[in-house]
């Protein structure tokens, strides 16, 4: 059977009606929707449309969710038709937080609108992380400190723009950058402002049509052990780049006194 006859037959089992009920309230033959619910058949569209309309659930959901497995209103629906899956709880209850391979963050891009997909990530819970649907994206690359390779950030997903607080960090979803870690700093009409802890980066400008997620720095979880030397170099670069800032701001400064 497909998940979308198992669904109709858990909804209809949920709504406490028999399928004769059912298809004439969908003004259906009872022999022919129980075809549907059987999955010896398949429903075309017009036909997809009253069912969804008639459990006020989407065509999307009956179609590629397994509804068994989530309460529906807890499902998010996003803006652009993609879904996102409610909070997972462990047998203790604690919520899940999925996590984004490493070697395979960059399939993220294609794969977190696919429940199918998210639902196959491995899970850890930390009791400390509660109230909020939470996912744990790899650190990778020079503009992230002071996370170090094998850093996961985890994050708190952002429902809406107006959450946003200026110089708070999130990992954004974008479909230029991909997966990135940026302190957020302002909005514009079609955009906003972010920049990296590391001031070697320019501040920069996302458009909005960019934006696939936002999450919201939670805590990071350090997978490998920073060794002495490595210590000392970063405070090293810090330092640097403080003198550069600095120095920055007092040619700014001279060029406004002329």
């Amino acid at each position: 059977m497909s998940i979308f006859s198992e669904n109709i037959r858990y909804l209809r089992a949920q709504k406490k009606i028999s399928q004769q009920e059912l298809a004439e309230k969908i003004f259906l033959s009872r022999v022919r929707y129980s075809k549907y619910e059987d999955g010896r058949s398949e429903a075309p569209y017009e036909v997809l449309i009253r069912i969804s309309e008639y459990y006020s659930v989407s065509i999307d959901l009956l179609l590629t969710v397994d509804i068994r497995k989530f309460p529906i209103d807890g499902i998010v629906e996003l803006p652009d038709k993609r879904i996102l899956l409610p909070i997972r709880v462990d047998n203790e209850g604690n919520d899940q937080i999925e996590i984004i391979p490493q070697k395979a963050s960059m399939g993220y891009l294609n794969g977190y609108g696919d429940p199918e997909y998210i639902e196959s990530l491995e899970t850890i819970s930390l009791p400390f992380l509660k109230g909020g649907k939470f996912r744990a994206f790899p650190a990778d690359g020079d503009s992230m400190p002071p996370y170090k390779n094998g850093t996961y950030i985890v994050g708190k997903y952002v429902e809406n723009l107006s959450e946003l607080k200026t110089d708070k960090t999130y990992v954004f979803i974008t479909t230029n950058d991909g997966i990135s870690y940026k302190r957020f700093q302002f909005h514009e009409a079609d955009g906003i402002w972010v920049k990296a802890d590391n001031q070697f980066y320019e501040p920069y400008k996302i458009p909005l049509s960019e934006i696939k997620e936002i999450w919201e720095f939670a805590c990071s979880i350090n997978t490998k052990e920073y060794e002495p030397d490595e210590v000392a170099e970063h405070h090293m670069q810090k330092f640097i780049t403080e003198i550069k800032t600095d120095i920055k701001e007092i040619k700014v400064q001279m060029g406004d006194r002329k």
